[in-house]
């Protein structure tokens, strides 16, 4: 049994092709990782997952893999791999890369052997189906990017599943052969030493093999494929092949990117007895903001139904599974233009969602960038955006009525480019990323809001997540504690108690932009506690909190 050091971790996330550029292309590379290793040392990281840096043709940014075991020429070589994986390790740092296995890239040598004949060895790697009679794709499915879910091959004249793009054709999971070299594969990367996997879409790889049709929701071109793969009726047999084949030989971090799982499947997944997956990524706190399940339809944030979301998370897992903890990563937009307010109190709303999220149990992930208070962008023209998402919804909601105006309010305010942008290092020219032309624009806050300015005041966000982090390693409670939410029905604030072993902690978020008065229940509390930590100029208890307050009693 590992000794689950991930439990006590703090996780950042990086993003390569926006972090820092040593080679003046414009796209971020390993040597400008390497480069700022020392920053992240500084803020008291534990684990760093990489967003892919394997061969790729970047239709997808990385997440359409060519070779797993190769290194995209613009990210640098295989040395540079493993001198990051040595320069982390000396730091006493972990490194979590990306598996991508649910699908690769069309260029992949699989899918070229695959797509030659039906007679090829490879043949099975892939998803393959003849069309309906009629000459239709085998089933209405839609593509989380838009368009039919099968592409038409005139060679072999089948149709092949891409749940994304089509350049990203799914894997066969059926074949044990193909599971056989995902695990090579695996091994491959741990045996250099890596210490864990974040595994994309990992709860799509079981396809229900009678393939359906979907159905059409209102508004929809597509049929919905989501009930024929996501949790698909095979999957727990799949991870619990690839631990005892993998993942128990090692002492490493798993976590899942698992949409539409619920806490019932978050605790078959990650309850220990089932030898699975350490944590997963769960995904409706993320829809919150959305109307009927698409996330351009926008709605704003009902606090109660966040507060509810997080309690049910935190209680149904507490004692079995366990929770990851995120507010942003490569594909959300920031969450201080989400959650907070990104003008009058950035600072102040920012240090206050990360409150919210680092006082509950689980492995708090960090996104480049969050930790400044960066925000999100709005560029001029739709040419300026890179996101392969963001270009297909544009045009499918436009062949749907939406009006240009409409569209670019769901981008600005949903775009996954968002996240994007390069990260600000200081206030000189593409904030510091790049002597080159950066490939996505680059915040044109970046004077104020930057790395170097963070750094030279003590009361930056920056040093306000570097506190919460020490706090996770110095108090048992947020790690082990009960959780039991307060205020349940108030818009305004989201409220919670954690216990522990003879120590307890109320923590206190304001989500507006006004003050508001504490239940009288929750004064009493905490009287005579006291400020563990605040983003307001306080010592003491009171009966209100101030616009966007985060403060944190303890017993």
């Amino acid at each position: 049994m590992a000794n689950e050091w991930w439990k006590k971790s703090i996780v950042y996330q990086i993003y390569p092709i926006s972090f820092n550029d040593t080679t003046g292309n414009g796209k971020g590379d390993i040597q400008g990782i390497i480069e700022k290793l020392d920053y992240l040392k500084e803020l008291g990281i534990d684990v760093v997952w990489l967003s892919p840096v394997y061969d790729s043709p970047q239709a997808d940014n990385g997440y359409d893999i060519r070779d797993y075991r190769a290194i995209f020429e613009q990210y640098g070589t295989m040395e540079d791999m493993d001198l990051l994986l040595k320069e982390l390790h000396n730091r006493g740092m972990k490194l979590v890369m990306d598996l991508v296995v649910n699908h690769t890239s069309d260029e992949h040598q699989w899918f070229i052997e695959s797509r030659s004949s039906k007679e090829n060895d490879y043949r099975d790697y892939y998803i393959w189906k003849d069309g309906k009679e009629n000459g239709d794709p085998p089933t209405n499915w839609g593509s989380i990017f838009s368009g039919s879910a099968w592409e038409y091959d005139e060679q072999t004249e089948q149709y092949y599943l891409h749940l994304f793009a089509k350049k990203q054709p799914d894997l066969n999971w059926e074949n044990p052969k193909l599971r056989e070299d995902v695990y090579n594969m695996m091994k491959f990367w741990l045996d250099k030493g890596i210490d864990g996997f974040r595994m994309d879409v990992i709860n799509f790889i079981s396809k229900d093999q009678e393939f359906k049709d979907g159905e059409v929701k209102p508004g929809d071109k597509f049929g919905d494929p989501g009930p024929y793969f996501v949790n698909g009726p095979r999957i727990h047999e799949f991870l619990q092949e690839m631990n005892n084949e993998v993942m128990s030989k090692y002492d490493i971090m798993t976590v899942g990117e698992m949409p539409g799982a619920s806490p019932e499947n978050a605790i078959e997944y990650t309850d220990p007895a089932n030898h699975e997956l350490d944590m997963i990524f769960t995904f409706e706190h993320m829809g919150l903001d959305e109307k009927n399940g698409d996330k351009w339809n926008l709605k704003p944030l009902n606090l109660v139904d966040l507060k509810e979301n997080f309690e049910k998370w935190q209680t149904s897992l507490h004692g079995v599974g366990w929770n990851s903890l995120y507010w942003n990563n490569h594909d959300q937009p920031r969450i201080v233009s989400r959650f907070g307010d990104d003008e009058a109190y950035r600072e102040k709303s920012a240090k206050m969602l990360a409150i919210c999220l680092h006082m509950m149990q689980g492995t708090p992930y960090i996104y480049q960038g969050e930790e400044l208070g960066m925000t999100n962008i709005r560029l001029n023209h739709l040419e300026d955006y890179r996101d392969i998402e963001t270009l297909n919804m544009y045009k499918e909601k436009s062949d749907l009525g939406w009006s240009h105006e409409e569209i670019m309010e769901a981008i600005y305010a949903k775009g996954r480019d968002n996240a994007r942008t390069p990260m600000q290092w200081s206030n000189e020219k593409n904030a510091g990323f790049t002597n080159g032309t950066p490939w996505l624009q680059v915040n044109s806050n970046y004077e104020t809001i930057n790395a170097e300015a963070a750094l030279a005041d003590e009361d930056s966000i920056f040093y306000f997540y570097q506190r919460l982090i020490q706090l996770r390693k110095e108090l048992d409670v947020i790690t082990t504690g009960s959780f039991a939410l307060l205020m349940r029905d108030d818009p305004n604030v989201f409220a919670y108690r954690r216990v522990g072993d003879g120590e307890s902690l109320i923590v206190l978020c304001n989500f507006s932009g006004k003050e508001v008065e504490l239940a009288q229940e929750v004064v009493e509390e905490i009287s005579g506690a006291s400020v563990l930590i605040t983003n307001e100029n306080k010592s003491s208890a009171t009966g209100t909190l101030s616009p966007y307050e985060g403060t944190v009693f303890k017993h």
